[in-house]
């Protein structure tokens, strides 16, 4: 298991986003971005969460709509990775996973295309 400081993470997480291809970033509308460490709960299989009502099922959207939520719970992907750049590449892979949630992709969708 690899442990950065919190404040490391978060630089981890902020290139991991910057690394993202701009289609995809610049797509993203009142999306926000937490580090948690762990679920609630406790559970320890959870890498990230997507909360929110993807682009797919939304009607009208507009002024006042709280922000989608992206998680990522910090604990459980250190606890998955030896070093950093694994844990680099395990960040990168679980915010292409929760972004295509907002994106309206399912989990069997990503499955096929090799990110789930």
């Amino acid at each position: 298991m690899v442990e950065i400081s919190d404040k490391d993470f978060e630089r981890l997480v902020e290139e991991e986003l910057d690394a993202l291809p701009s289609e995809m970033r610049d797509n993203l509308d009142n999306v926000i971005f937490i580090i948690e460490d762990l679920p609630e709960g406790g559970n320890t299989d959870i890498l990230g969460l997507y909360d929110g009502l993807a682009l797919t099922e939304r009607g009208d959207y507009g002024y006042g709509e709280t922000p989608d939520r992206i998680t990522l719970f910090k604990s459980n992907l250190q606890a998955i990775c030896e070093n950093v750049e694994q844990l680099r590449y395990e960040v990168h892979v679980t915010l292409v996973h929760e972004i295509a949630h907002y994106f309206g992709i399912d989990d069997e969708k990503l499955h096929d295309l090799g990110w789930a």
